[in-house]
């Protein structure tokens, strides 16, 4: 037992950071954010004997069908709060490292939950349609579609032009 937890410590200690920045992008706030890794890290601890090959995999996944879940009953009650991103920049994360994070995550919050998801895993976490339907539990196509309509509500936050044609959401 001590085995297990020092490994699941060290497992958090790794890929929190990573996991909270994911979480802020789905929930759209710091204080969800961190209620959603809580959760996800909960799961993932009492599975974590079974959990051999992909742990982070695992616990992402547990986040993003979490934020969908909590997402729906939020985006039921409409509520919007925003928050602050997680204090630490990633260097590898192209929010972060975006000039104008703070009205790309306040685009990203105006989104609903199910095209939010879909839009942060393609495009942020850059997972393929299968990939993303897989975490998502739902069809390609859906992801595709989420995703599609996502950027389209994007482009026009930023008044960017619409894209012309079909699989435009992931080039």
């Amino acid at each position: 037992m001590r085995e297990r937890d020092e490994q699941f410590r060290e497992f958090v200690a790794e890929h929190a950071a990573g996991l909270l920045r994911l979480a802020h992008l789905l929930a759209g706030e710091r204080a969800a954010a961190e209620d959603l890794l809580q959760i996800a890290l909960m799961r993932t601890y009492r599975r974590w004997g079974r959990i051999h090959t992909d742990p982070d995999g695992y616990t992402r996944r547990v986040l993003v069908t979490t934020a969908a879940d909590e997402g729906r009953r939020a985006h039921r009650r409409r509520e919007r709060v925003g928050g602050e991103p997680p204090d630490a920049p990633d260097p590898h994360d192209a929010i972060d490292q975006s000039d104008d994070r703070d009205r790309l995550r306040a685009a990203l919050r105006g989104l609903p939950p199910g095209q939010r998801a879909a839009v942060v895993l393609r495009h942020w976490l850059d997972l393929d349609a299968a990939a993303a339907a897989e975490l998502l539990g739902c069809s390609e196509q859906n992801v595709r579609s989420q995703a599609s309509r996502g950027l389209a509500k994007l482009r026009t936050a930023y008044e960017l032009p619409a894209k012309q044609g079909r699989g435009s959401d992931h080039e």
